[in-house]
């Protein structure tokens, strides 16, 4: 039985599908939009409307932008030997975050999974190895996500960029600053033994 009336229900259902929104959240947002003026709910899908319509990818790291080469890509100052290969555009908004990386990046949209029945094929794989061939890279450093689908990736892309003499690195895994020991798992400690470096 549905208790609300049905502009109400689709807006519920629709605020439902975005990931992370339970349905108490999503009545929360669609009780909040409907008490919101009416100026700032166009302003909102405005909003909503322009990103999706003028959002594209970098025709060099196929990260989100809204020109034609991001402006990552397009800044002379960053070194162009140095790639940092991401699943997420997001990721990049992380990395970019520390300030301490200056290169370049490639952004591939996914990750290997098989059983999500996700190959090489479905994430931006071939166009890093095209731009590889094409350009200046003398390394890669490969920072997807610590987990299955990640280190398959990683691997897998390693295996393809090794044999072109580019080296090939992965960001270290490991303790967290601020975390215990005692409330790390086996896998955590073991790469972040593996990843250990001299003081």
């Amino acid at each position: 039985m549905n208790y609300y009336s049905a502009p109400i229900e689709s807006l519920i259902e629709a605020f439902a599908k975005l990931p992370g929104v339970g349905k108490k959240t999503a009545q929360r947002l669609a009780f909040h939009v409907l008490d919101m003026q009416e100026q700032e709910v166009e302003k909102l899908s405005e909003a909503i409307i322009t990103a999706k319509r003028s959002i594209r990818y970098c025709k060099f790291c196929t990260n989100i932008t809204d020109q034609e080469v991001c402006s990552i890509c397009s800044d002379a100052h960053r070194d162009a030997s140095i790639i940092c290969v991401t699943e997420d555009p997001r990721d990049v908004v992380a990395m970019e975050k520390t300030k301490e990386y200056k290169g370049l990046y490639h952004v591939l949209h996914g990750a290997i999974s098989p059983l999500e029945g996700i190959g090489p094929e479905e994430i931006k794989i071939k166009e890093l190895l095209t731009r590889v061939q094409q350009g200046e890279a003398k390394e890669i450093i490969l920072a997807t996500n610590p987990n299955i689908e990640g280190e398959a990736t990683a691997m897998y892309i390693s295996k393809l960029i090794k044999p072109m003499g580019i080296r090939v690195s992965r960001i270290a895994h490991g303790i967290p600053v601020g975390g215990d020991l005692e409330y790390i798992d086996e896998v955590t400690l073991s790469k972040a033994m593996e990843g250990r470096r001299e003081v």
